[in-house]
């Protein structure tokens, strides 16, 4: 059975409306994307660190409630958890303020078995971070040479901007590993100062890979891909939106289920997908990202993923 590995941080989220914190939930890009994979049913690991104390526990404990393997979770035993504060405004938007103390990271951990067709989600300054980057690179390496699929989301923050010179070399080797890469318009207006979608692709992406992904908010989905596809594709109407913290990292979880249920393959990349996979995959991940938007969790609902195992939905 086909495998997804996720790859990247894991924080605390204390979430705040106006002043007040309204909910303290796990969090991370990687992670908010995977822990929705398992609760739709997706075999599914994660690779992070966390600090040995309650909010670690409490991170590897809730990976394994939700069906994911997480013996890839390295313990720094002298470390605390990363917390991550997100404000959110009137149109519960988020503005996040981010705390880390491990200084000394050293990530160490066993690689997953990993077999032809396997999904790698990985992103965010995780994935470029230089202290643990020989270590993500070497994963990605071995990942990509055992014939799994590799999806980027480049998900980089505004807290990172006088980090670009020196991260830069590490961005364009994930670039050259992945298979689909997935941004949005605030990614690449503080990396490259662009703001369209073909301006991004044939600049920064297209040499690299042709399958790119832009999203814009609550704006609709850029597909750029091989053969000269570009279709846009309507964000879904979600009534009530609480937060919309987690909706671009189920957006990738909801086009990483697309690319296992409809059964796109290793080959499949290799030889470019038709425009009906890509509608197939994109309205999974459309439907992922409404969903997680109606609610305050960080992923979609224990219900909702249930209904996806019984094929309901």
């Amino acid at each position: 059975m086909r495998r997804v590995i996720g790859l990247g941080e894991t924080v605390l989220d204390i979430i705040f409306k106006g002043e007040q914190p309204v909910r303290a939930v796990p969090g991370g890009s990687a992670f908010n994307c995977i822990i929705s994979l398992g609760r739709a049913g997706v075999p599914a690991a994660f690779i992070s660190e966390t600090g040995n104390d309650r909010v670690g526990r409490w991170v590897r404990s809730f990976l394994q409630e939700n069906g994911v393997d997480a013996s890839g979770v390295c313990v720094f035993p002298d470390s605390k958890s990363p917390l991550s504060l997100a404000f959110l405004d009137d149109q519960n938007n988020a503005e996040y303020l981010f705390y880390k103390d491990h200084p000394n990271d050293k990530l160490d951990f066993t690689y997953p078995e990993i077999h032809r067709d396997d999904v790698v989600v990985f992103g965010s300054f995780f994935a470029i971070n230089p202290v643990i980057r020989p270590q993500v690179v070497a994963f990605l390496e071995h990942a990509h040479n055992h014939g799994a699929i590799l999806y980027y989301d480049l998900n980089y923050r505004a807290s990172h901007k006088n980090d670009l010179l020196r991260v830069t070399p590490a961005i364009i080797e994930n670039l050259e590993l992945a298979d689909i890469v997935r941004g949005s318009d605030e990614d690449f207006e503080i990396m490259y100062k662009k703001t369209t979608a073909d301006a991004v692709y044939r600049s920064e992406i297209s040499f690299y890979t042709k399958k790119f992904i832009y999203t814009r908010g609550s704006e609709p989905v850029e597909l750029r891909a091989e053969g000269g596809l570009a279709k846009q594709y309507p964000v879904l109407p979600s009534e009530g939106v609480m937060s919309t913290i987690g909706a671009g990292d189920n957006f990738n979880a909801g086009l990483v289920y697309g690319i296992i249920k409809y059964g796109i393959t290793r080959e499949h990349i290799e030889q470019g997908l038709t425009e009906q996979q890509w509608d197939q995959i994109m309205q999974c991940a459309l439907m992922f990202s409404a969903e997680v938007c109606q609610s305050m969790d960080n992923y979609i609902s224990p219900e909702f993923g249930q209904r996806l195992r019984n094929n309901q939905i």
